[in-house]
């Protein structure tokens, strides 16, 4: 499968519904206990593109889209509303938002992340995604530059500073980005008669590893 690097348009995605999946396996023991365990080491999300749509224009864009990327065939870009930036949805993107690492003195590149923290637990998600020209990032409380002091690559969400980061100084970023996803069916059925009368076809998309 070819990945293409084209955003889903947005006006589209900003109505859908979805969200994270997790996986977990649950065993219930003679005893009533539960033995309970997880396959998956990070969440998959889906979205119903269907939602979004509003005219059979925005129809007609869904359509091209979804022939363009050959169906389930090829990714693309997905922007979620409910979470695609680094901190608060209702705050601008600042270098410390995130803790991507600390310095060791010798390592320049580190994965981006993005933690989600709820008491004393959380997970860092990888990040691949990113948006072109939205990071910021730091390295020990002082805020970094790019092209100055490090370089991003957007298709797989790794920074690489010019210099490394000196050891234990905490490594930071903020960013808006993607999700990569493809659709998840073949075949588009709307009738445009139906879609007037406020019927809303199901267009199921889901995310990809890469």
């Amino acid at each position: 499968m070819a990945f293409h690097e084209v955003r889903f348009p947005t006006n589209l995605s900003f109505g859908a519904i979805g969200g994270p999946e997790r996986r977990t396996e649950i065993v219930t023991l003679a005893s009533g206990f539960e033995e309970r365990n997880t396959p998956w080491a990070h969440a998959r999300r889906h979205y119903d593109a269907g939602m979004g749509l509003r005219s059979l224009d925005d129809l007609a864009a869904l359509i091209a889209f979804f022939e363009a990327r050959a169906g389930q065939l090829h990714g693309f870009r997905w922007k979620d509303w409910a979470d695609y930036k680094s901190g608060l949805p209702s705050a601008p993107v600042a270098f410390d938002d995130q803790e991507i690492a600390k310095g060791d003195g010798q390592t320049v590149a580190f994965q981006i992340v993005k933690n989600y923290v709820s008491g004393a637990f959380s997970y860092a998600r990888p990040i691949v995604k990113i948006v072109k020209d939205t990071v910021r990032a730091g390295a020990g409380g002082v805020e970094m530059f790019p092209g100055a002091h490090f370089q991003v690559d957007h298709l797989t969400g790794t920074i690489t500073f010019k210099d490394p980061p000196p050891v234990g100084a905490e490594i930071t970023a903020g960013f808006e980005f993607d999700v990569p996803v493809r659709f998840d069916m073949d075949r588009i059925a709307v009738s445009v008669a139906s879609f007037q009368s406020g019927e809303v076809p199901q267009i199921p998309v889901v995310e990809v590893r890469l």
